[in-house]
C-alpha cells in the first residue's frame, strides 16, 4: 500500500491520500434525513423485525431498515476518528485510484469508536445460531459522493470462497444503491441503503452471487459502509 499523508483538515476532518496524489476536495457535508435524528446513537431490536429473502443456490439477504438511531451522529464521528486510507491498484496497463476511503480494523486493534463494539455485539447474539462463531473484524468503507463506487464481486478471500459465511453491514449517512445479482449474470436486485439500514449476506451468497455500489450522477451525499465478517473471510 502507498505511503499515506493527510492533505487537510475540513471541520475537523481528516482525509488521507496516498504520497504524490493530487487532493480531492473534500465530500459535501451530510444531509440528515428524519430517520437519522436522534440525541444519541442506539439500536433497535432485531429478531422477527429482519425481513429474509431468500435467493437462489442456497444464498440469502437480510434486511433491517432504520437499525441504527442517530446514525448521522455516528457517520460524523466514523467520518473524523476513523483511518481512512485511499488505495491505487493496477488495473490492466495502469495504476488507478480506488474509488472509495477504506478502514480496515482486525478484532485484536482498538476501533475508532465505542458503538462499533455494541453493533458486533447484538449482531452476535442475533446471528449466533447460524454463524456458530462471532463475527471477528469491521471493515469500513467511506462513498463521498456519487463518483465513488465498488465493482461487482464476491467476498472469496478464505473461506468464503468454500464455504458458507455471513457479513453484516450496517449504512449510516445518505442511501445508495446497493445491487446483487447470481454470479455470472442475471437479473439484479437493487436495493437503497443508508440512514442506519442493516443489510446481511448470508448461506452461499459470497460464493453463488456478487454484489457492488454503482456511480451514480445524481446528487448524493456520502455513506460509511461498515462491514462485520468472521474469522478467514475477507
Amino acid at each position: 500500500m502507498a505511503a499515506l499523508t493527510p492533505y487537510r483538515l475540513v471541520n475537523g476532518r481528516r482525509v488521507w491520500r496516498p504520497e504524490g496524489q493530487p487532493a480531492r476536495p473534500p465530500a459535501p457535508a451530510l444531509q440528515a434525513s428524519l430517520l437519522d435524528v436522534a440525541e444519541d446513537v442506539g439500536f433497535g431490536p432485531l429478531g422477527d423485525i429482519v425481513q429474509r429473502r431468500q435467493l437462489s443456490n442456497g444464498a440469502w439477504i437480510d434486511l433491517r431498515r432504520g437499525w441504527v438511531t442517530g446514525s448521522a451522529l455516528l457517520f460524523e464521528r466514523l467520518r473524523d476518528n476513523a483511518h481512512w486510507q485511499s488505495e491505487r491498484r493496477q488495473m490492466y496497463d495502469r495504476v488507478v485510484d480506488v474509488p472509495r476511503l477504506s478502514c480496515y480494523l482486525r478484532g485484536d486493534v482498538p476501533w475508532p469508536d465505542p458503538f462499533l463494539y455494541d453493533l458486533k455485539a447484538a449482531l452476535d447474539a442475533h446471528y449466533a445460531a447460524a454463524l456458530g462463531e462471532p463475527f471477528l473484524t469491521c471493515g469500513m468503507a467511506y462513498y463521498r459522493d456519487g463518483r465513488d463506487s465498488v465493482a461487482w464481486h464476491g467476498d472469496t478471500i478464505g473461506r468464503s470462497s468454500t464455504e458458507d459465511t455471513i457479513i453484516a453491514i450496517v449504512s449510516v449517512g445518505a442511501a445508495r444503491s446497493f445491487l446483487l445479482r447470481p454470479r455470472g449474470g442475471g437479473p439484479s436486485i437493487k436495493l437503497d441503503v443508508g440512514h442506519g439500514d442493516l443489510l446481511v449476506m448470508g448461506g452461499s451468497a459470497q460464493r453463488t452471487w456478487e454484489h457492488r455500489v454503482p456511480k451514480t450522477a445524481k446528487d448524493v451525499g456520502p455513506r460509511i459502509s461498515i462491514q462485520y465478517r468472521c474469522r478467514d473471510v475477507a
